[in-house]
């Protein structure tokens, strides 16, 4: 039986602010499989940000063990975790994180740069990587060029550019309309089917119903595993609209 990409066991995470202790994570237990598409949903302050912080080697843990693809990581050292950062995970944040002053291109080559890559074969893999979010067209412009939807897709490009077996999300479609977020939707999904284990923050609940899987988090326990039956497939939904904009145009 193989075992599970990400195994973590009794997790807690204490902040110390001024003279109080704020329990962000209190025992927190779950496995995931290699190409699962997995939400974490609950309310604000319930541990969603900090469980991914901390399942992207971002943070540690205060105490409880983390095993990712079987090695123990909770308590690798700086360099062993941005070596895992750099190969395994990619990273997408509702905020875009791009720098204004650098085109689409540049923004997705970042990541090789870190890790060394030679200046050709960068720039082949970053536009192989905006191919696959469908913006070979807009690999010159800047981000203040492209709508929110468009600059999402470039970070997603940027976090797939060094090839991660794994994504984490976080809140990916807070800032979009509903026609990027299901754009955004459609990518990940294709990205899943490709193998990708996903990992993906929401407070929305048809965004988490995208997913197999939904981690419900309340007060920073896990307090619910819900298995999606019968996942909304976001390639139906954008069919959908498109026709709804046919018919309204007529």
């Amino acid at each position: 039986m193989n075992q599970p990409v990400i195994k973590v066991e009794d997790l807690w995470k204490i902040y110390q602010l001024g003279e109080v202790q704020v329990e962000a994570l209190r025992g927190v237990s779950f496995e995931i499989e290699e190409g699962e598409f997995v939400a974490v949903m609950g309310p604000s302050g319930s541990g969603k940000s900090t469980l991914l912080n901390i399942l992207g080697c971002l943070d540690r843990p205060t105490r409880g063990r983390y095993f990712l693809d079987g090695q123990e990581v909770s308590q690798l050292n700086e360099n062993q975790l941005a070596q895992i950062r750099n190969q395994k995970i990619g990273f997408v944040f509702q905020t875009f994180n791009l720098l204004p002053r650098l085109t689409a291109l540049q923004n997705v080559e970042l990541p090789l740069i870190y890790a060394g890559v030679p200046s050709q074969k960068r720039k082949e893999q970053a536009i192989k990587s905006l191919e696959a979010v469908g913006l070979e067209d807009r690999v010159h412009h800047y981000p203040n060029q492209l709508s929110g939807g468009q600059q999402q897709r470039v970070a997603i490009a940027r976090a797939l550019v060094n090839n991660p077996s794994i994504i984490l999300a976080d809140e990916p479609t807070g800032n979009l309309d509903t026609r990027s977020s299901e754009e955004i939707m459609y990518i990940l999904q294709g990205l899943n089917r490709e193998g990708k284990t996903i990992i993906l923050v929401t407070h929305e609940r048809d965004i988490a119903s995208h997913t197999r899987r939904i981690l419900h988090f309340r007060d920073g326990q896990l307090v619910d595993d819900e298995i999606v039956e019968q996942p909304l497939e976001a390639g139906e939904i954008l069919k959908e609209l498109r026709e709804e904009k046919v018919v309204e145009s007529l």
